[in-house]
C-alpha cells in the first residue's frame, strides 16, 4: 500500500484504516459497517500483494461526521 499522507490525518478526527481479510466480501462488509456509522471515502476495488494470501483495502474516514442513521434511537419493541 502507498504511504500514508499528513493531509489524510492533519486534524483530530481523520482516520486512514488499512483493512487485510480473506476475501472481497470480507473487507467490503467491513467497509460498509464503518460507512454506515461515519463519513468514510469507500473504496470499489481492492488490492493483492504479490505471494501473500487475501485481499488489502485502504479507506479514509472521518470520525467528526457520525451520520444520522447511526444516532437515531432503536425502534421501540412492542
Amino acid at each position: 500500500m502507498r504511504p500514508i499522507r499528513d493531509v489524510h490525518v492533519s486534524e483530530p478526527g481523520l482516520v486512514v484504516i488499512d483493512v487485510a481479510g480473506f476475501d472481497d466480501d470480507t473487507v467490503f462488509a467491513f467497509q460498509a459497517a464503518i460507512a454506515r456509522t461515519w463519513g468514510t471515502s469507500t473504496a470499489e476495488r481492492t488490492t493483492r500483494d504479490a505471494g501473500q494470501p487475501g485481499v488489502r483495502l485502504r479507506m479514509y474516514t472521518d470520525l467528526r461526521q457520525v451520520l444520522e442513521e447511526a444516532t437515531s434511537p432503536a425502534p421501540s419493541a412492542t
